[in-house]
Formats: structure tokens, C-alpha cells, sequence
């Protein structure tokens, strides 16, 4: 897959383009924590999660962006279904979960399926509208996934909304823009 070819999304930040690397869910979720090598464009096994737990929801990046953290900005897609690795969604965004780790400053945006790609949800608009027991899981998902692994670390500093994580996400493009230009 050559990643640098996929823009951002058809209208940042209101209509995104998320490269799905780890499918989430209780169905399909998996434990096995998947990174696209930029290089070579191949799906790697970056490593297996040492606790018991899936992805909560399917998760990936926003291609073309740069995160505060040197990489592609993060995103966790709520969806009913669980999606391939690799595959591409068109997303909005609702809102973030702001976090640290042992690499620094690591947010982890929330998104949905733009109208579009899934009907189902599109009630849900911003994070206040995504039932509480979904944000739960999120949250605790990432302040426990790295538990078990040696020199590992993980915490959360809080919810962010929708506007928030639009932010986010415009300052992650233009840092890639910037990145480019010098390289």
C-alpha cells in the first residue's frame, strides 16, 4: 500500500480518511498491535498486547498527518462491524482521549463513520453523544494495555471534544506539510 498517496480525507477535519491496522470488537478484536511501515508499505506485527484484552474498536491513522509523537495521528474508529487491516473508512471526528506513554504526548483521536458509510450512528456527533459504558471501555483499555510490558507506560490526562480533536488533527497536517517541505 503506498500510504503517502491517501490524503487525509475528502474534507479535513469534517470528512477524514482512516487506514485501519488493528481490528477492534469483541467478535474480531484482536490482541495483536499492527503498524504500516512506511517504507515498505507492509502491514507489520509491531507486538502482541501482554494483557488479556482486545482493541475496544477498531483502530488506525489519519495518513499524511504528524503527530506531536513523530507518528501518524492516531484514531479510534467506533463502528458495529469489525474492519479489515488496511482497509480505508471515511470518518468524522467526535472527539479524543488525551494521553501520555513512555514516547510522550500520545492522544488517541474518536471517530465515526461519516453518514454516508454507516447511517446506523449518526446520531452520534460528539463525545458527550457516545453512550458512557463505549467511552469506559476506551478509557480503560488504554490505561491498562501496556501493564504488563517491561518499560512500557501508559496514562490517560482526560477527554477532549469534538473541536478538540478537528484541532488536533489540522495541526497534525500541517506538520506533516512543514515535514515534507524540509525533507
Amino acid at each position: 500500500m503506498q500510504l503517502d498517496k491517501i490524503p487525509p480525507g475528502e474534507n479535513p477535519p469534517h470528512d477524514i480518511y482512516v487506514v485501519i491496522e488493528i481490528p477492534g470488537g469483541a467478535a474480531g478484536g484482536s490482541p495483536v498491535k499492527y503498524e504500516f511501515d512506511k517504507a515498505s508499505g507492509a502491514l507489520m506485527v509491531d507486538r502482541i498486547v501482554n494483557v488479556p484484552m482486545f482493541y475496544p474498536n477498531n483502530y488506525g491513522f489519519v495518513p499524511n498527518t504528524l503527530h506531536e509523537d513523530g507518528d501518524p495521528v492516531d484514531v479510534m474508529v467506533r463502528t458495529e462491524v469489525t474492519l479489515v487491516p488496511g482497509s480505508v473508512i471515511r470518518c468524522r471526528l467526535i472527539g479524543v482521549l488525551h494521553m501520555e506513554d513512555d514516547g510522550g504526548l500520545d492522544d488517541k483521536l474518536i471517530a465515526m463513520p461519516i453518514e454516508k458509510v454507516d447511517p446506523f450512528q449518526a446520531e452520534i456527533q460528539d463525545l458527550e453523544d457516545l453512550p458512557i459504558r463505549h467511552r469506559e471501555r476506551i478509557w480503560h483499555f488504554f490505561e491498562h494495555y501496556k501493564s504488563l510490558e517491561q518499560g512500557k507506560w501508559a496514562k490517560i490526562t482526560g477527554w477532549g471534544n469534538k473541536a478538540e480533536a478537528q484541532k488536533i488533527l489540522m495541526e497534525s497536517i500541517e506538520r506533516y506539510k512543514a515535514s515534507e517541505e524540509t525533507a
